[in-house]
């Protein structure tokens, strides 16, 4: 990318500032799809579903698992309000996989005090942070 094509990106959770820097680009789930992100996008505001964030640096890529939460893009900036976000090193994939297993077992088991759609985000969760540590 040219010079000058650069935006801030900022990421908080409740307990820290995760990610603080200038990005080039920054792709990442949304309630309406996968959005792509560069430098003078339009504004808006967007809710975020569970999925890979990936961030296109000038030194290469950086991908995350995110989970929740807000998104606001402005064309020189976004912040995203994230209630979790993890590095691949901060994922413990025995503890990701056996998450995977309970939300399959709950979403086929078809009990009717089963919260589908709880159980479907966990799934979403669950597979994402496995797919960022692979």
């Amino acid at each position: 990318m040219a010079e000058g094509q650069n935006f801030s990106l900022r990421i908080i959770t409740p307990e820290r500032v995760f990610y603080e820097g200038q990005v080039q680009m920054v792709e990442f789930n949304t309630t309406e799809g996968e959005i792509g992100v560069l430098a003078r996008h339009i504004p808006m505001t967007v809710i975020v579903k569970p999925g890979i964030l990936t961030i296109t640096e000038e030194e290469g890529e950086k991908i995350a698992a995110l989970h929740a939460g807000f998104a606001e893009i402005l064309p020189d900036s976004i912040t995203i309000l994230a209630e979790i976000i993890e590095w691949p090193e901060e994922i413990d994939e025995h503890r990701a996989e056996a998450a995977l297993e309970r939300a399959q077992e709950r979403i086929q088991s078809k009990h009717e005090e089963t919260d589908l759609a709880r159980a479907e985000t966990a799934l979403q969760r669950a597979m994402a942070r496995i797919q960022v540590l692979r």
